[in-house]
């Protein structure tokens, strides 16, 4: 049965993480899910990228909002660094094909580098792939990761992330359960909310010990209708994309959770005036 969806609201292919692709589609066309987030490895796992790009575009009235990419160099390793700009630059063919406009990347692992250090390296590795990407009309984004995740990124805190992407000349993809607790979230949504390009939305229950461990909406600690106010009073114009991933999830179910987090953002968002 379909969810009575909010007009802002988008699912990112992450919450059904170990799916194929064929029960994903399945799953949104039963919801009535119109925005979507693609990952690059699911589109991967299938076999074959052109006939997965195919299958979503064949859906009638979807619409890929942005394609997750993740890391692509190696910071330290400058001799990588061409190999990972290919990857980002087939990635861009992949958002052309499915009439996307946003990448989003993690920034790659510091690998024994400085904080500074590691931002030198990451705009000298990525600076030719911006400019691509700005001249095909399509935006890169970088998203804010959990401090745990030094494997993939040295951007853990909102107000770092923006800094970088100002630097960079790219956009933002917030997560909320990275940031929500952070110093000064008003300050920093309000000077940065025109880098602001998506806002991922799930939950933290307070006293889990690992990643990724996120909740549905609702079902934890984040105070969701206090920081999504703080977007909106700041303009933040962009979607809210639900990405939930975990034990939480896969012990409830791909497509109970699933739903319950939209009927939640979704009344959220009503709530606030969205």
């Amino acid at each position: 049965m379909p969810v009575d969806l909010h007009p802002r609201l988008s699912l990112s292919q992450a919450s059904t993480i170990g799916w194929p692709i064929e029960r994903d589609l399945d799953l949104w066309t039963s919801l009535g899910i119109r925005d979507v987030a693609l990952l690059q490895r699911k589109l991967e796992a299938d076999g074959d990228v052109a006939r997965a790009v195919a299958r979503v575009r064949a859906t009638p009235g979807l619409r890929v909002d942005n394609l997750a990419v993740g890391d692509s160099f190696e910071l330290a390793n400058p001799g990588q660094w061409e190999r990972g700009r290919d990857r980002l630059r087939a990635c861009l063919g992949t958002a052309a094909a499915l009439g996307c406009e946003c990448v989003v990347v993690t920034t790659g692992a510091p690998a024994g580098l400085s904080w500074e250090e590691a931002a030198d390296a990451l705009d000298t590795a990525i600076a030719p792939v911006v400019a691509e990407a700005r001249a095909q009309g399509c935006s890169l984004a970088v998203e804010n990761t959990n401090s745990l995740r030094l494997d993939i990124s040295f951007a853990t805190t909102l107000r770092d992330t923006c800094d970088l992407a100002r630097r960079l000349g790219i956009g933002v993809c917030m997560e909320v359960n990275n940031a929500f607790a952070e110093r000064g979230l008003g300050e920093t949504i309000r000077r940065n909310v025109d880098l602001l390009r998506i806002v991922q939305v799930n939950d933290f229950v307070v006293g889990t010990l690992q990643t990724p461990d996120r909740a549905v909406p609702g079902d934890g600690d984040i105070p969701l209708g206090r920081v999504i106010g703080l977007l909106l009073r700041a303009g933040y114009r962009g979607p809210f994309e639900l990405e939930i991933v975990g034990p939480r999830i896969e012990a409830e179910g791909y497509a109970p959770a699933v739903r319950r987090g939209l009927e939640h953002v979704g009344a959220l968002l009503s709530d606030l005036g969205a």
